[in-house]
């Protein structure tokens, strides 16, 4: 069984035990699961369901693996020509690490 969840603007084909990593989200600290119910496709044992945009009553359940997971540094340079002018910084990107428990239809 797997479904297509849509988080952040991305889209994820996810199975129960996978472990993802998404967007960094405001939750409380004592959270330990994380619940997607924007679902754009469900397959299973009783055949495939499409939503038209999101199938309705499904949802997918995780839990959470690391909190603060940061992604690969990026850096951004402006440089003026001919004037002396260069300005050089950095970002890392937080990510939220789940593993993925249950798919609900």
């Amino acid at each position: 069984m797997y479904a297509v969840i849509e988080d952040s603007g991305q889209q994820f084909r996810v199975s129960e035990g996978d472990v993802l990593t998404v967007d960094l989200r405001q939750l409380d600290e004592k959270a330990t699961t994380v619940e997607f119910d924007r679902i754009l496709l469900v397959s299973g044992d009783d055949g495939v369901k499409i939503g038209t945009p999101l199938v309705k009553g499904a949802k997918v359940k995780a839990e959470i693996v690391n909190k603060r997971l940061a992604g690969k540094k990026v850096y951004i340079y402006k440089l003026r020509r001919r004037k002396a002018s260069r300005r050089k910084t950095g970002h890392r990107q937080k990510y939220l690490q789940v593993r993925i428990t249950k798919i609900v239809a």
